[in-house]
């Protein structure tokens, strides 16, 4: 299956590309499911909670937030109804229950998840804006970090001993529901984060020529690059016609214009730059789509985090390369903590396990050279096998 996330500042059009490269997609006797929010008003029809047909070859979901966060606590509650019961605690109903902060996320999560077990050609996702885009795309490895470091998956052998241990503990020990639910986020977020990992998932940006925009995908570029989110496909939407008698049009245009020709410079080497016409009005319904023309092309080609052997002068040493084209030698951060590394980059953060080779190495180094980090590290002699 080819997934096709959708992105970019909020206001420049991303619901109506999603929608226009599904409906592309359709039209090439692909079957497509577009996964929005919000798409129901661009497709001109009504759109639910589960896949309905659109047209020939095109379905639509909508992401239902509010009806998720409802039914996960209510389900939360009853499994861990006893302990509730234990406390006095008063049960909490359906009619009452409003979504909090982060059920858009989890919703999102849940239905990427639901999508993956489908029987799809192409699933094209409509997602947030960039920088919740960016943190929505690095939850479930958070995620599951966070799962592994409080309910150690290996702690489960050993419950039938949980009654011998809270005797001597004095404390009750976790409830087996306690580790089944675990097991089962672990494996629900395993799924989604191996969607978005798959290398034929790939990034759509979408941006309005000009300054707003081109700042905005400088941070997308960076924020993706560090979760090793491919782009391939640029979409500069919303382009006016060449030439206007207007002169209020036509200085648009020629701003326009500046920022079109950098951005087929600068991004030709990685990804597609596909423009998007003004069709002066908002786009609604199939033939509005259709005019717009957007259909998914090849995947990136990604460029892999590598472990090289050091530069000549430099033996004995290995480097591990990451590409973050965009990124800045003072917004950058390195910090090790055991066996994972805390990489700051602009206003992103992610940890990362270290490959098995540098868990017996210490860093000696760092330096950005191209839009590429490469991370020095010195084989520790206490760690690595002595040759003879």
């Amino acid at each position: 299956m080819r997934t096709v996330l959708v992105t970019g500042p909020g206001g420049s059009g991303r619901t109506t590309v999603a929608a226009a490269t599904a409906l592309a997609e359709a039209r090439r006797g692909r079957r497509t499911l577009l996964l929005s929010g919000e798409a129901g008003g661009i497709l001109g029809t009504g759109v639910g909670t589960g896949p309905r047909p659109v047209t020939d070859g095109l379905w639509a979901a909508r992401t239902d937030p509010g009806a998720h966060f409802r039914s996960e606590l209510l389900a939360f509650q009853e499994r861990g109804g006893a302990l509730l019961d234990l406390l006095g605690a008063r049960r909490l109903e359906d009619e009452e229950l409003t979504e909090l902060p982060g059920s858009e996320q989890s919703a999102l999560l849940r239905a990427l998840r639901d999508a993956a077990a489908g029987e799809w050609d192409v699933l094209v996702v409509d997602l947030p804006p960039v920088p919740d885009a960016i943190a929505l795309l690095g939850l479930p490895e958070q995620l599951r970090r966070y799962l592994r470091r409080l309910v150690p998956p290996e702690r489960q052998a050993a419950r039938a001993l949980r009654p011998v241990l809270a005797q001597l503990a004095g404390v009750p020990m976790p409830a087996q529901w306690l580790y089944d639910t675990a097991a089962r986020w672990e494996g629900e977020l395993a799924a989604v984060q191996g969607l978005i990992e798959d290398r034929s998932t790939t990034v759509r940006l979408v941006a309005e020529p000009g300054p707003a925009g081109e700042d905005a995908l400088c941070t997308a570029r960076l924020g993706l690059a560090l979760y090793g989110m491919d782009v391939d496909t640029l979409v500069a939407n919303r382009v006016l016609p060449v030439a206007s008698p207007d002169p209020w049009l036509a200085g648009l245009q020629a701003q326009q214009d500046k920022a079109l020709r950098r951005w087929h410079e600068e991004w030709a080497q990685t990804a597609a730059v596909r423009e998007a016409p003004h069709l002066g009005r908002d786009p609604r319904g199939l033939d509005d789509l259709a005019a717009l023309d957007l259909p998914v092309g090849p995947p990136a080609a990604r460029e892999p985090w590598g472990v090289a052997e050091g530069p000549a002068g430099d033996e004995g040493t290995l480097v591990w390369q990451l590409p973050l084209p965009g990124a800045v030698k003072e917004e950058l951060h390195l910090v090790r903590r055991g066996d994972e590394l805390v990489l700051t980059a602009g206003p992103f953060r992610r940890i990362v396990p270290l490959p098995a080779a540098l868990r017996r190495c210490t860093v000696s180094g760092a330096g950005l050279t191209d839009g590429v980090l490469g991370v020095r590290f010195t084989p520790d002699p206490a760690l690595w096998p002595r040759t003879r």
